[in-house]
């Protein structure tokens, strides 16, 4: 399980993460294949502590110096962070961010933005998704494969669509001039590795959404990176696109980890955007469906997204967390003929790419999984008490 969870070069990379420990609340940590290392010298939260200047560099020097304290062994915390056995009197792992703002962007791929338009055109009604996709790829399916967005080729495409009576909001994101950025989930409630995921019990069609997370500083500087799933509701966003807080932020929705990776000499932005993500997700009556998203697909450039989520007009004193969008959006028939893909309570969902590691969760309900209680103000009085206490 260990090896699994960690990136393939574990043992050169730069690992960063939040470890609870029962009676003291979240510590800041730098995780090794062997051991978690306290970096509360450096930094009391993950915000502050991806704030610091040259971050990869203090980090290191502070490790090599010997002045980090072990709190745990790795397998253990890894082992521990199972929330469907854990035991409560043990360390475990915690989604690597806290107070970071929570950000996304949609539809950039093509593959998703097809999806959306899908998910519009049926109304969000699943058993007519098939039908609707038959036709909607074969009037644009082959029109935008090369499109960049916000080129002079895309407001051509426009005026042809809207001619053509097949205009969308998802297509004006997709391959108009501003990309879609919106809320993902709020500061401290994302979920880490091991933690149950959140469906809304109200919806009928869904699905996971792995991604790539980009951590930026306050500085709007992209330092590291890391997985995420933006659990998804695809009946409620096909609805109404003003349904999109609702499809989107539940308790438990929002699963970020296992561990930032920080860029340094051995991992950098020309590397994520090669990544390649893969998704399982094991049902609990066997099935199992196998998917990939390639983020070397993708229709704007990392960069450009973090610098249109935060920037002159978007600031973020306490930094960043940017889900990237995927191009994986399940098609594969589960309960019918023409009925596509949607969760099921118990699903094991697992997303991997070999330079992050694995980020695996449960899905149940969003009334049924543990409620979000530890908030930032929590977070302040725990910090206090351990300051006093030092």
């Amino acid at each position: 399980m260990l090896q699994t969870h960690l990136p393939q070069d574990a043992q050169d990379a730069l690992l960063i993460g939040r470890l609870w420990i029962p009676g003291q609340g979240p510590f800041v940590v730098a995780v090794t294949p062997q051991d978690v290392l306290d970096l509360s010298g450096l930094a009391t939260t993950s915000s502050a502590l991806l704030d610091l200047p040259d971050v990869a560099a203090k980090i290191r020097s502070y490790l090599e110096a010997g002045r980090s304290k072990r709190l745990t062994s790795t397998a253990e915390a890894v082992a521990n962070s199972d929330e469907t056995q854990r035991q409560s009197d043990q360390p475990w792992f915690m989604a690597p961010c806290d107070l970071q703002a929570i950000k996304a962007a949609g539809v950039t791929f093509v593959a998703s933005m097809l999806e959306r338009v899908i998910e519009e055109q049926a109304r969000g009604d699943a058993s007519r998704a098939e039908a609707v996709r038959q036709a909607v790829v074969a009037i644009i399916g082959d029109n935008l494969r090369n499109v960049v967005p916000g080129s002079p080729e895309s407001a051509k495409l426009k005026d042809l669509l809207l001619a053509q009576g097949m205009w969308s909001q998802y297509l004006e994101v997709g391959i108009g001039p501003d990309a879609e950025i919106f809320t993902k989930a709020q500061p401290m409630s994302a979920v880490g590795p091991g933690a149950r995921v959140g469906i809304h019990p109200g919806s009928q069609w869904n699905n996971p959404e792995p991604e790539i997370v980009l951590a930026a500083n306050s500085r709007g500087e992209v330092v590291g990176a890391t997985l995420g799933n933006d659990v998804n509701l695809r009946d409620f966003e096909g609805r109404s696109a003003l349904l999109l807080g609702k499809a989107k932020d539940n308790n438990a929705s929002c699963a970020i980890g296992p561990f930032i990776r920080l860029f340094d000499e051995c991992f950098d932005m020309d590397q994520v955007r090669q990544c390649e993500l893969s998704l399982k997700v094991q049902g609990p009556e066997g099935f199992l469906m196998q998917g990939s998203s390639a983020l070397s697909q993708i229709s704007r450039d990392p960069l450009d997204l973090a610098g249109q989520a935060m920037g002159p007009y978007h600031q973020y004193p306490d930094g960043m967390m940017l889900f990237l969008g995927t191009m994986f959006a399940p098609t594969q028939d589960r309960h019918g003929p023409g009925q596509g893909f949607t969760h099921v309570v118990g699903d094991v969902v697992s997303i991997s790419t070999p330079q992050l590691g694995t980020l695996a969760n449960q899905v149940t309900t969003s009334d049924l999984a543990p409620p979000w209680s530890y908030g930032v103000g929590a977070l302040m009085r725990d910090l206090a008490q351990r300051q006093k206490a030092s």
